[in-house]
This record gives C-alpha cells, sequence and structure tokens, in this order.
C-alpha cells in the first residue's frame, strides 16, 4: 500500500514560483530548466548535529553554461567532466585552483528549448580499454537519442563527433519531461531514465502504457547486439516473454524522473521523480516496479480508482507548499569529507535551492542547506565526493566544520 512521509517545512519560504500547471510547458521553459534570479548562495548552515555546512564553489575560476551532468570516468587521471544544456561537455582537472577547461564533445545544433538538450552521459565500464561514452541528448525536438560515442585516437581529450552509433531513439511528443540520466549498474546494463513524454497530467497515458518507452526505467545490454537492434534485453528484465510490452522496460509509471542514481555500496537504485502541482517523491526502484504516475503523485491519488494495491510507494515525499516545486535528485554519499551525512542519500530541489539528507530508509529527512542555488544536477568524483551544479554557472560541493 502507498503510505505517506511527507515532509512539511516550517521554514519561511524564499520566493514564489509557478509550475502547477505544466500544460502550457512548450511555451515556456518549465521546471527544471528555468533559472530563479537573485538569489546568491547561502555560506553556512547548521544541522542537528552542532555541524556547519558550508555551500562552496568548488572551482571558483571556472564557470558553465546551464550544466546539467557531472562524471568522471574512472580511468585514473581524477578529471571532471560537465555536460552543459546546450550540447557540449567540458573536461578539465579536478583542482580546485584549475583555470583551464577542454571541450570533450561538442554535439553541434542540437534541440533545446523547454527541458531538452544534452540531459545525461556516463563512460563504459571499460571506458580506459575502449574509450566508449554513452551520451542521452535531443537532436531535435521530437525525439531522444541515447547514442555511443568513442574517443579520438589521436586526442584523449576529445571525443570524435562522427563515431556517433544511436543505440535507441525515444519519440518525444513535448518538449518537456525527457528525463535523460543514464548510468551503469553493477550487473554492467545500462539504465535510462526516460520521463512521461510531457504536458500536463500524462495526457497521452505513457506512464502506465507499458508498450512504450516513456515515463520509465529501461535497461538494456549496450555489450550485444541482438534482432538487428545495437543492444540487447537482460534476460531478467520484467517483461521480456509478454510481447505486449516493451521488453526494455525495467520500472515503470514515472513522471519525469530528474536525475538517477545508484550507491555505490547498497546497489540500490535512487531517482528523484518530480512532481505534477502537489508532491515531489523520491523512488528506490525495483526490478518491474509499478511507481504509481499517473494514477499517483507520490502517495496522492490524481486519477482513476485510487487502487494503489499494486503500486510501489515513494520511500519519501515532500509537498509543493513552501517553495520546494521541483525535486533534483542525488548521490547516497560515500565519501570521506563529510562524516555527518555520511550513508545518506543528499538531494535537493531546483527552484527553492535547499539541500537535503535522508536516511537510507526514509525514516529521517535532515534540511542541510538553504543555499539559494537552482540545483540543476549533483555528481560524484573519482573518490565519491559530491558536487552540486547550479545554473548560475558554478560547481559547488558542500563543506561541514564542527561548531
Amino acid at each position: 500500500m502507498k503510505y505517506s512521509k511527507i515532509l512539511f517545512l516550517v521554514i519561511g519560504s524564499l520566493f514564489v514560483f509557478s509550475c502547477e500547471n505544466d500544460s502550457s510547458s512548450n511555451d515556456q521553459e518549465s521546471e527544471e530548466v528555468q533559472d530563479p534570479e537573485g538569489q546568491e548562495p547561502n555560506e553556512e548552515d547548521n544541522n542537528d548535529d552542532g555541524v556547519t555546512i558550508s555551500t562552496v564553489n568548488a572551482f571558483p575560476n571556472l564557470s558553465f553554461s546551464q550544466p546539467l551532468d557531472l562524471q568522471v570516468a574512472n580511468d585514473g587521471t581524477n578529471k571532471i567532466y560537465v555536460a552543459e544544456k546546450g550540447g557540449e561537455i567540458k573536461v578539465f582537472d579536478n583542482e580546485s585552483s584549475v583555470t583551464e577547461v577542454a571541450t570533450f564533445l561538442d554535439l553541434g545544433t542540437i534541440a533545446t528549448s523547454s527541458e531538452q538538450g544534452l540531459l545525461g552521459f556516463t563512460f563504459h565500464p571499460n571506458f580506459e580499454s575502449n574509450g566508449y561514452l554513452y551520451v542521452y541528448y535531443t537532436p531535435i525536438s521530437s525525439v531522444s537519442f541515447v547514442s555511443r560515442f568513442t574517443v579520438s585516437q589521436t586526442n584523449g581529450n576529445s571525443v570524435d563527433v562522427n563515431s556517433e552509433q544511436v543505440i535507441l531513439e525515444i519519440p518525444q511528443p513535448q518538449t518537456n519531461h525527457n528525463g535523460g540520466q543514464i548510468a551503469f549498474g553493477a550487473d554492467g546494463y545500462l539504465y535510462i531514465a526516460v520521463g512521461d513524454g510531457g504536458g500536463g497530467g500524462d495526457p497521452y497515458g505513457n506512464s502506465q502504457n507499458r508498450s512504450n518507452l516513456l515515463g520509465n526505467i529501461l535497461r538494456i545490454d549496450i555489450d550485444t547486439n541482438e534482432n538487428g537492434f545495437n543492444y540487447a534485453i537482460p534476460d531478467d528484465n520484467p517483461f521480456t516473454n509478454e510481447l505486449e510490452f516493451r521488453s526494455e522496460i525495467y520500472a515503470y509509471g514515472f513522471r519525469n524522473p530528474w536525475r538517477m542514481s545508484f550507491d555505490t555500496q547498497a546497489g540500490k537504485l535512487w531517482v528523484g521523480d518530480v512532481g505534477q502541482n502537489k508532491i515531489e517523491e523520491i523512488d528506490t526502484v525495483e526490478l518491474g516496479g509499478n511507481y504509481g504516475w499517473n494514477l499517483f503523485e507520490g502517495t496522492d491519488c490524481f486519477s482513476g480508482n485510487c487502487d494503489d494495491s499494486n503500486l510501489i510507494a515513494p520511500i519519501f515525499e515532500y509537498a509543493q507548499d513552501n517553495g520546494d516545486r521541483s525535486i533534483t535528485g542525488g548521490y547516497v554519499y560515500r565519501g570521506t569529507e563529510n562524516t555527518s551525512f555520511q550513508g545518506k542519500y543528499i538531494y535537493g530541489d531546483f527552484v527553492s535551492g535547499r539541500i537535503w539528507a535522508l536516511n537510507e530508509d526514509g525514516s529521517s529527512n535532515e534540511l542541510l542547506s538553504e543555499s539559494h542555488l537552482s540545483i540543476s544536477s549533483f555528481g560524484t568524483d573519482a573518490n565519491q565526493e559530491l558536487y552540486i551544479l547550479a545554473f548560475d554557472g558554478s560547481i559547488y560541493k558542500l563543506v561541514e566544520a564542527s561548531n
């Protein structure tokens, strides 16, 4: 049964931002990509353990254009890669004093209106030997690509844009709710977060329709070609033997899964799913699970007969009544620099700029920072230290100090 764990924050609202009706999202930028102005990062906040949490610019000499994803190649180079919405991936040394970036990939002209653009990327687990990079982007407004690129044979800091092999094409009826995070699991398969296709309330009914790829977490084997495709279906995907359903589906019933990550120790897959006009939710994703949209928004009945008996509830949810209106999913922190939130799921809200730490079982949620940042994404480096991407063009980190 679905159950409620709604966070009622007793904190003054930072500002008012209306995204209650996104049915007109093609005419204006929606909650995941708008950049509220006039807000400065809050230098320090105190957590419940008497620890001061500071939001610090991790690379003060660098600036990016609408950064949306941060990844590392785990190839021993200690470099950081950042995707910009407009279609470029930048690479630079992981040093606070760094002053130079290089362009690792330039996709050229792509669709970038509303929630489209270069939305996510990841490196093949064997990147050091094969040079494979996987990218989720919108070449034109009506489709998303998951493509493989290969690093240049003459320049290891650059991708050969002509090496593109399209792995998967996902039709997009609207320009919002594209999802876009991709990540490799410990099983070696590629997981792909896809939104419901956009418009208010899932007007096409995609998220509960397993005959299409929208509103799902997909899982594919990119190391094998099968049946004329540039990928294969893992044998234990839940709908491989049901001809009316797409066999790529791992789990379904999502609205717009905005940022997805694996806990590198426990192996759980965490997703932040952006709400319609009431509730933001966090899910831990299980094989074959139905996460409820558009029957439910979080644990609130949205449409249909309100029967939640076959649905998986969010591990946590919070209401949109305090200026928090668009969740940005994060990571379970497994670094060593911040012991006060070790093992907790760190996530934020794009609109309010608040950053929280959630216990693994969802039983306790702690406010870490009133950052006032437009938090577009989180990322981790080779040491699993956490970074915060913001639409002011900077990359931040949380730094703790005992009072």
